[in-house]
């Protein structure tokens, strides 16, 4: 029902309730119809339901079919020792979605503890006595006393207002406070930020008293209206997700191809003939072709990019968010207390017709402004010093407080009278003894109190006000509002005990400028977003002057071409909308419904965006956007919920932190992939040419394949995810969402890293075929393929000169390192290690050649990589 069109009397009877609330018995009675005052929370999957989810995956799928195979043909030739194959393959595959479980409930868990302990309560009348009750216990037609300080608990038809505004930013993102009047009776349509005779649920009381009546509760509220908005929305794959699924098919089909040729060859080349062998060998290339440790890996590296980022303050609900960050073009970003500090300060004072932007102590106008500021303001220092108040009234007072004027003032300049502010006059009065006179301070709208003056102060002088000064003044004030500044008018006058004419003949102190600035921190990751090659956009419900003023000073705006109004939008369709989006830098006036249709806009160009907010105003384009970032402190629970990414210190630079993570992990992603294909490549390949060319020869064997990839492999992928991010990460510009894993050069550098290790493997294998027995080269390969992998994996560390970079710099890599030498240095030596891998011993010659050509793989690289370099310089040049 539209209760902004009704009378108060009409409400009360429309949802059966009186002036002395209803009864308990009927609030317990409603309760129980209705439900509980309170949003319903997504029911959570349980750890089971986590761990099957993790399997969903292309790559996992596959390893588990290997696995499968291996365990199956270990049972049909009762060779049981060879069950330790798809064993491990199993261990990993459980031990990467134990880890994802891990994850998601830890960060679950997180956010539990960012909500409140307690639960708020609500002032109501039941019954005709105030109580306290929960705010879940509210119920339609409850009367709830408001008071400056309280959120408000449901929505209400305010039944009684007394200087009553409220804090909408929450909901509508305007940062100015609302005056409310419960006498007024609206139009059908009127805009929700224009409902003056009601209050929203999650809004706060700033200013005043009132009483109101609950219409709507829950879901109901339009905060829960918002809230069903979100159900329509659905996420899309992450960038990496689509790589790595398109991998995962790639690998599938290679699998299955070289399956099927090898079984061929083996069936119609070699010289016996054995289907169980043939079906053997083909499995054993098939497992070789398979990175097992691959899916593990990148979700360990995701998950210390989690840990790391919520070391400094930002909680990752999902471990491939952290990944779409590092891939961020666009960060969409609303104004007010996420750019802004959501408080007013006062930047700009002006007396004797100067206008300062530091206080100036040294004269009379200041010190009767100040008192001015403190005196006709009714907020006031609550406990642990916090200002309570209406913002603009708090702005005020801060200002005093912090030009060392007296905070006990109002103590002792008692106030005896006043006339409060309303919405017609534009104007407040207070009457205090000062300095044993009745003075009265008058404050509001300049254009007001100007018609109420009849003198002004000058350089500690009264004079008569004339129409040039008059003039001067308007000069001040238009140029104070040009630069999106809130502008208040003061004046003075000794007051008779009889206080009338109070507003008459009054003398012009000076005016004051505030606003809602923006954060220190803010101006500097904007600063950081532009050298990163990222698109800051700010998106809020303010006007668009304050807007672009805000815009401005942070560097997001410098003119006015590059801000859009709500109204604009409406008249836009989509398709002139995709046109000027990437010209727009600034949405000001912009409802929830906006800023979905501007993130899509975004989105439809190709952009990998990003979109900031704490209001239930911002929850939709949140979860639109493919990475939705939450306030943890000021945020509320509906954007909470719907957020990828949540700042535990509401601070705007932590995004930038996170998205230097998000692009450290990602580049480690690629590294691993390059490393991890690139040695499985080798493996596969030379494998498929050895039983070509030499089909009744043994290449490697399961284990040793097995060994490759669990051991010399894993360990060294592992480490090379934790690496360091290089100097310039934050210096690169934002990869393309058409982008994969392999671009950027990572594509070429497998393929020609793959070459070289191929030439060195089959070369190694022919010498020791040659020179002595199958038995020996095939020793030669796996020691090879060991130590060369080993010493690979220095080359992967960076696409630079290895010689530019710090190589020692990350202790898990050298650990890992010294780790794989040892392990390898057991397995070739140990006689338990020789009979399970099939090892033969080898001549200090052919160790000599192993270790030899393992190392030359570094100098190999780096001539490759000084070509590739010079390559891609020249083709930047063109």
């Amino acid at each position: 029902m539209e209760f902004y069109t009704k009378s108060v009397n009409q409400t009360i009877k429309d949802v059966k309730s009186d002036f002395k609330g209803i009864s308990n018995a009927e609030a317990e009675s409603r309760l129980l119809k209705n439900g509980k005052n309170a949003l319903p929370e997504t029911k959570k999957q349980s750890k089971f339901v986590k761990f099957l989810l993790q399997f969903k995956d292309i790559m996992i799928i596959i390893l588990l079919i290997a696995a499968g195979i291996s365990i199956t043909l270990a049972f049909v030739e009762k060779n049981y020792s060879d069950l330790f194959e798809g064993g491990v393959i199993l261990f990993i595959v459980i031990l990467n979605a134990i880890i994802g479980v891990v994850q998601e409930s830890k960060a679950e868990d997180a956010l539990e503890n960012l909500k409140k302990s307690t639960e708020p309560y609500a002032k109501v009348i039941r019954d005709g006595v105030l109580k306290k009750v929960k705010t879940s216990s509210l119920v339609i037609g409850d009367i709830v006393i408001l008071e400056a300080g309280d959120i408000i608990p449901a929505d209400l038809k305010l039944i009684e207002t007394h200087s009553l505004k409220c804090d909408e930013s929450a909901l509508t993102g305007e940062s100015i406070s609302v005056d409310k009047d419960a006498t007024l009776i609206l139009k059908p349509n009127t805009p929700l930020a224009e409902r003056k005779n009601m209050a929203f649920s999650s809004t706060v009381v700033s200013y005043g008293r009132g009483k109101g009546v609950v219409v709507a509760t829950g879901i109901n509220t339009e905060i829960g209206k918002i809230a069903n908005i979100l159900n329509s929305n659905t996420k899309e794959l992450t960038p990496l997700e689509k790589t790595i699924k398109k991998v995962g098919k790639i690998i599938s089909i290679t699998v299955v191809l070289i399956a099927i040729v090898i079984f061929l060859v083996e069936v119609f080349f070699a010289d016996t003939f054995d289907i169980l062998n043939a079906f053997l060998t083909s499995v054993t290339l098939a497992v070789a072709a398979i990175p097992e440790s691959l899916p593990a890996v990148i979700t360990i590296i995701m998950a210390i990019g989690v840990q790391n980022l919520a070391k400094k303050g930002a909680i990752i609900k999902k471990l491939k968010a952290v990944e779409t960050l590092g891939s961020c073009e666009v960060i969409c970003s609303d104004k007010t207390g996420t750019l802004t500090q959501n408080k007013m300060e006062v930047v700009r004072l002006s007396h004797s017709f100067k206008i300062l932007n530091k206080a100036s102590k040294k004269n009379v106008e200041f010190d009767i402004l100040t008192k001015a500021m403190v005196l006709c303001n009714d907020s006031f220092i609550g406990e642990n010093n916090k200002l309570i108040g209406d913002p603009t009234e708090t702005a005020l007072l801060e200002f005093a407080i912090k030009n060392k004027f007296n905070e006990n003032a109002k103590k002792k300049y008692e106030r005896v009278y006043e006339i409060p502010f309303d919405s017609e006059r534009k104007l407040m009065t207070t009457v205090n003894f000062v300095d044993d006179k009745l003075i009265s301070f008058t404050k509001g709208a300049f254009d007001k109190l100007i018609k109420k003056c009849k003198y002004i102060m000058i350089n500690g002088e009264c004079q008569e006000l004339t129409n040039e000064h008059i003039e001067n003044l308007n000069e001040i004030n238009k140029k104070m509002s040009l630069d999106a500044l809130r502008v208040l008018a003061f004046a003075v006058k000794e007051s008779n005990s009889k206080y009338t004419n109070l507003e008459k003949d009054l003398t012009f102190i000076g005016m004051i400028g505030m606003i809602d600035p923006p954060r220190i921190e803010a101006k500097q990751a904007i600063e950081k977003c532009r050298l990163a090659g990222l698109k800051p956009v700010m998106i809020t419900g303010d006007h668009q002057d304050t807007a672009f003023a805000i815009a401005k000073q942070l560097d997001i705006a410098k003119n006015r071409n590059q801000v859009i109004t709500g109204e604009k939008l409406d008249q836009m369709s989509d398709a002139e909308l995709f046109n000027i989006i990437n010209e727009t830098t600034v949405f000001a006036r912009v409802s929830p419904e906006h800023k979905v249709r501007i993130v899509k806009a975004f989105k439809k160009q190709g952009k990998i965006v990003a979109m900031t907010g704490d209001g239930v105003n911002d929850a939709p384009s949140l979860k639109i956007s493919d990475i939705g970032v939450g306030m943890g402190i000021t945020g509320t629970d509906v954007t909470k919920s719907v957020a990828d990414m949540i700042l535990t210190d509401d601070n705007f630079a932590t995004i930038i932190v996170a998205i230097e993570e998000g692009r450290k992990v990602y580049s480690n992603i690629q590294k691993t992939i390059q490393f991890l294909l690139s040695t499985n490549i080798v493996e596969v390949v030379t494998m498929f040419l050895s039983i070509i060319l030499f089909p009744n020869y043994t290449f490697l064997v399961p284990a040793q394949i097995l060994f490759i990839n669990l051991v010399t492999d894993s360990l060294p992928a592992f480490s090379l995810g934790v690496e360091n991010a290089e100097k310039d990460v934050m210096n690169q510009k934002p990869r393309k969402s058409k982008d994969n894993i392999f671009s950027n050069g990572i594509g070429i550098n497998i393929i020609y890293q793959s070459i070289i290790q191929c030439v060195l493997v089959m070369f190694i294998y022919i010498y020791g075929i040659n020179t002595a027995s199958n038995e020996v080269a095939s020793t030669m390969v796996f020691a090879l393929i060991s130590f060369m992998q080993l010493f690979h994996s220095i080359n992967c560390k960076t696409n630079k000169s290895i010689f530019e970079i710090k190589l020692f710099d990350n202790k898990t890599f050298n650990l890992s390192f010294i780790a794989t030498i040892i392990i390898n240095v057991l397995v070739f030596n140990l006689p338990i290690f020789q009979n399970l891998f099939n090892i033969a011993s080898l001549s200090l010659k052919q160790w000599a050649l192993v270790l030899l050509l393992s190392i030359s793989i570094i100098p190999l690289v780096e001539i490759c990589k000084l070509i590739v370099n010079l390559i891609n310089k020249k083709k930047n040049k063109k």
